[in-house]
C-alpha cells in the first residue's frame, strides 16, 4: 500500500513538472506532534515516528529521521521502496545537500509552503538560486490522492484560570507589547500554537497529546486578531476575549489578511512561522525577525506555575510508584504485554484527580525493543514481558495543573552483568547532571558534558539530547533551552539556562538486539547563592519515583552519588507514601532504603 502511495506521488510530480518534492512531518505551525489531518508524511511513507522528512525525486523516494528512530525506520520502511537516510551519520547527506544534488539545473522544487518553516524555505531558495531553479510552494500533492484524509479538529477550547497560570492574559499581552515597542514594532504575528495559547491562557484538543488549539494571532499595540474556528469557543471565553479587544477571524483567513498589512513594522519569528504565510506578507512592511517574546516568558515558570507543575508530578509519582509495585509483584504470574503494561500505568494515572490524557505517545519497550529509542508498540510488535531482563517506560501525563514526562527502566527478574553495568552507567550519568551547580549564563551545551562523561570515558554515547524544556499544559518539548552538545538551532535549545525553567535529564544507552535503558526526571532550575563569581544555579527534581535498585551495582557509585540518591529517596518516600496502600508503602520502603 505504501509503495502505491509513493508511486502516486511520483506520478503527480511528473504530471506537474516537479523535479523534487518535500513532505515534512509538520503541520501549518511547525508543531512536533500533529493532528491526524496533518500526517501526510506518515501517509506517504508508512513511518509513524514523530520526526522525519520525505523527499521524492524522479527516480527515488527517501526518508530522513534522527537517531531515535533508526531501528523503527528500518522496520517500517521495509518493502516500501523508500530509502532510509540516517541523519547526522557519516556519509549521509542532509536533506538540503541531497536536494541540491538531485535538483536539475533549471528544475522545479515543490512543497506545501504551509508545512515548511521560513528558515527552511530560505535554505531551499538558496539551493534553487544556485541551480537556476524555481519553487512552487502552493501545491499539496498528497492531498490530491489522500481520499479519506481526516478532517481538522472541531473539539471545544477551554481556558486556564490564573490559579493555574499565575498570570492573566492581559498581563502577558502587556509584556509582549513592551518587547514590541523596544524593537520598534507595531505588529506581531504569531503562528506557533503554544505561543498563542500561552498568551491568551487558552487550551484545546486539536493535535495529539499537547492540549493546544489550531490558531494564529496578530497582536497590535491596542488589539489582537485571533484566527481560529469560532465554534470552539463558549460564551464565557468569547466575553473574556472581547474584554482583551480580541477580534475573531476564521482559521485560514490569515493568509489573505496578512496581504492587507501595509507599512507596518512587524515582529515575527522565522523559525515559528510557515513559508507560505511569510511569503504573503507585502514587501511594503518592515520585518524584524527575532524569537517570539513569549518563548522565553513561558519557559521561565512563575511561582504559581511551579507549584502546580509540582502537584502534577506528585500525582504522576503516585501513579508510577503504584505501577512499579504492581509490575514487580505480577511479572511472571500473569500475562503482561508491552501495551498491557502501558495501559495499566495509564489506569493508575486515571485514578488521580484532574488527569486529562497522555502528554506524548507512550514508549513501552521490553528487551531489544527498548533499544529502539522512541519505540511505539502496536498489535504486531507487542510482546509479553518475562520475569527477566529490563523493561523501559517513557511516558507523560497532562493533569489540570500541568504536564509530566518520566522514564524508568525496571528490572523484571534476573539480569546479566552487562545489563547491570549499563543501568548503573546510565544512573551515574543522570545523577551527574542532576547534581550540577553552575553560574548564571551557562548553556545546556556546556552542562551536557556532565551527563556524557561516564559514557565518553568508556567510548560509549547515546544518540539523542540529554534533556529538553517542558511546557505547562502546552508542548512537552519546549524551547529555548535543553541539554545537548550538538548545537541544533532548529531544536531551539540554545538559550542560557534561566531560573524557573523545567528541563528533563534523560541519558540512556541502547544496545541493538539486546536492551535499552533510560532514566528521566524533570528538573526545576533554582537560584543558589551569589558571590564574587556571580549568581549560582542548581536543579531540583520534580519527578518523584524511585530508581530500580535491583539493577544497580552500588560499588560503581561514589560517595556524592550515593548521598544524592539517599536524599532523593527520602523525598520520594516522604511525599509519595501517604498516598499508597500499606502493602505499597512496605514495598516503597525497600526501594527507597538508605544505601
Amino acid at each position: 500500500m505504501v509503495r502505491h502511495q509513493a508511486e502516486q506521488l511520483l506520478s503527480l510530480m511528473k504530471e506537474r513538472g516537479i523535479d523534487v518534492y518535500i513532505v515534512p512531518s509538520e503541520d501549518f505551525h511547525q508543531s512536533e506532534y500533529v493532528g491526524e489531518y496533518f500526517k501526510a508524511r506518515g501517509f506517504v511513507s508508512g513511518f509513524t515516528g514523530s520526526a522525519g522528512t520525505v523527499v521524492a525525486t524522479a527516480d527515488e523516494v527517501c526518508l530522513w529521521t534522527d537517531g531515535r528512530y533508526f531501528l523503527q525506520g528500518e522496520a517500517q520502511l521495509k518493502g516500501s521502496g523508500i530509502k532510509l537516510q540516517k541523519m547526522f551519520q557519516p556519509g549521509v547527506p542532509s536533506v538540503e545537500e541531497y536536494i541540491e544534488a538531485k535538483l536539475p539545473e533549471g528544475g522545479t522544487l515543490g512543497f506545501d509552503g504551509r508545512t515548511i518553516s521560513v528558515s527552511d524555505g530560505a535554505g531551499y531558495e538558496a539551493i534553487c538560486e544556485k541551480k537556476s531553479a524555481s519553487i512552487v510552494y502552493n501545491m499539496d500533492l498528497v492531498d490530491e490522492f489522500w481520499t479519506d484524509r481526516p478532517p481538522l479538529s472541531e473539539k471545544p477550547a477551554f481556558k486556564l484560570d490564573e490559579a493555574i497560570t499565575g498570570e492573566s492574559a492581559e498581563s502577558k499581552l502587556k509584556r509582549i507589547r513592551k518587547v514590541m515597542k523596544e524593537k520598534g514594532c507595531d505588529t506581531h504575528i504569531i503562528a506557533s500554537l503554544d505561543d498563542v495559547c500561552w498568551t491568551l491562557n487558552l487550551r484545546g484538543d486539536d493535535i495529539l497529546f499537547s492540549p493546544i488549539l489550531l490558531s494564529y494571532a496578530i497582536i497590535t499595540l491596542d488589539g489582537v486578531t485571533l484566527f481560529m474556528d469560532e465554534g470552539k469557543l463558549n460564551d464565557e471565553i468569547k466575553a473574556d476575549l472581547k474584554a482583551l479587544n480580541v477580534t475573531l477571524r476564521p482559521y485560514n483567513a490569515i493568509y489573505e489578511d496578512v496581504k492587507k498589512l501595509e507599512g507596518k513594522h512587524i515582529l515575527l519569528d522565522p523559525t515559528k512561522m510557515n513559508y507560505a504565510l511569510y511569503e504573503n506578507i507585502p514587501d511594503s512592511n518592515e520585518l524584524v525577525e527575532a524569537p517570539n517574546p513569549s518563548i522565553l516568558m513561558k519557559a521561565m515558570k512563575n511561582d504559581v506555575e511551579v507549584k502546580n507543575m509540582a502537584i502534577a508530578h506528585v500525582k504522576d509519582g503516585i501513579a508510577w510508584t503504584k505501577f512499579m509495585h504492581w509490575l514487580k509483584k505480577n511479572i511472571g504470574k500473569e500475562k503482561i504485554t508491552e501495551i498491557g503494561a502501558s495501559d495499566k500505568l495509564e489506569d493508575f494515572r486515571k485514578e488521580q484527580e484532574g488527569y486529562m490524557w497522555p502528554s506524548f505517545a507512550p514508549i513501552s519497550g521490553y528487551g531489544e525493543h527498548a533499544a529502539i529509542v522512541h519505540y511505539e508498540a502496536d498489535e504486531e510488535s507487542d510482546i509479553p514481558l518475562e520475569a527477566k531482563g529490563l523493561y523501559l517506560s517513557d511516558t507523560g501525563s497532562n493533569f489540570k495543573e500541568g504536564s509530566t514526562d518520566i522514564t524508568r527502566t525496571v528490572a523484571l527478574g534476573e539480569l546479566t552483568d552487562e545489563e547491570i553495568y549499563h543501568f548503573t552507567l546510565v544512573l551515574k550519568s543522570h545523577l551527574a547532571l542532576a547534581m550540577a551547580k553552575f553560574p548564571y549564563g551557562a548553556h545546556g551545551y556546556s552542562l551536557d558534558y556532565a551527563a556524557r562523561k561516564p559514557f565518553w570515558d568508556e567510548h560509549l554515547d547515546f544518540n539523542h539530547g540529554t534533556g529538553h524544556g517542558i511546557g505547562q499544559l502546552l508542548n512537552i518539548h519546549e524551547g529555548p533551552t535543553g541539554f545537548r552538545y550538538k548545537i541544533n538551532i532548529a531544536k531551539n535549545e540554545h538559550h542560557q539556562i534561566e531560573p524557573g525553567m523545567i528541563i528533563t535529564d534523560e541519558p540512556g544507552i541502547y544496545i541493538a538486539g539486546k536492551h535499552g535503558i533510560r532514566l528521566e526526571n524533570c528538573l526545576l532550575v533554582k537560584e543558589a547563592e551569589e558571590n564574587e563569581y556571580g549568581k549560582w544555579l542548581y536543579m531540583e527534581p520534580l519527578t518523584l519515583v524511585p530508581f530500580d535498585i535491583d539493577a544497580v551495582d552500588f560499588s560503581l557509585l561514589d560517595s556524592k552519588e550515593i548521598l544524592y540518591l539517599n536524599e532523593y529517596n527520602k523525598l520520594v518516600f516522604k511525599t509519595i507514601s501517604p498516598h499508597l496502600t500499606d502493602e505499597e508503602v512496605e514495598w516503597l520502603k525497600k526501594y527507597t532504603k538508605e544505601i
